[in-house]
């Protein structure tokens, strides 16, 4: 059960802007969860899970406490979930997930980036997307795959994709299992530091970029991309060799 390098490595190019584009990300995602139901990880599942996965990515409790005091305190903002799709240099494509206060805001600033990069354009909805498998993903220290397996079964979390490599375990599995898997290896592996825990898109095939113009330009727009303060997430199905 493989691709395991590619896995991670996609993970990590995805995850990796700076600490405060992640601690905004998981500011506003604690918000919504607490804002969802009451803000009380005891009596709200979502946000338990949430303050797990925020805490699984090493963002600071007085960041988590913040969110969560921001939704007691009655605050009232609404965030818009949006997506878009697009195709960037060479064979690239991307998927870019925006959690916004300003939907005209968030759509123009991803045009921007992708007017702005040589060979990138937007696409309509599911052009890239149907290419995409949403699942959850863990990597974590760890080596016994039978073990590892037995715990899934046990918490009847359905399992895509188990490797080991590296010392290091990759878990992929179902999107709706996302948070009994999280449980299950925190449980079986006490103490457990994730190097990834999260609910992702991957792709269904990986690309490299042969040219270091379709390089220079990919990283220009994963730049752009990042920088603009309403995107949450982005994926790619760009690898690295």
């Amino acid at each position: 059960m493989g691709r395991a390098h590619e896995v991670r490595a996609a993970s990590m190019a995805k995850t990796a802007a700076i600490k405060s584009k992640l601690y905004s990300r998981f500011g506003k995602e604690l918000y919504i969860a607490a804002k969802s139901g009451v803000p009380d990880p005891e009596m709200n599942l979502s946000l338990k899970r949430k303050i797990a996965e925020a805490k699984s990515n090493q963002v600071p409790a007085d960041v988590i406490k913040r969110a969560i005091e921001k939704a007691k305190g009655g605050t009232d903002e609404n965030y818009i979930e949006c997506r878009y799709e697009g195709f960037g240099p060479g064979a690239s494509t991307v998927i870019i997930d925006c959690l916004t206060d300003n939907n005209n805001r968030a759509f123009t600033e991803v045009k921007t980036a992708f007017n702005k990069c040589k060979g990138a354009k937007l696409a309509n909805s599911g052009a890239v997307s149907f290419n995409y498998e949403q699942c959850g993903l863990f990597v974590f220290p760890y080596e016994d795959e039978e073990a590892m397996l037995d715990v899934m079964m046990e918490a009847d979390v359905d399992v895509q994709d188990l490797s080991v490599e590296d010392g290091m375990m990759t878990v992929k599995t179902l999107f709706q299992d996302f948070g009994k898997g999280q449980e299950a290896i925190e449980k079986a592996v006490p103490g457990v530091e994730f190097e990834v825990c999260e609910v992702t898109m991957l792709p269904n095939e990986y690309v490299t970029l042969d040219t270091d113009e379709d390089k220079e330009a990919f990283q220009k727009l994963m730049n752009m991309l990042n920088d603009c303060d309403d995107v949450n997430k982005v994926y790619t199905n760009v690898t690295e060799e």
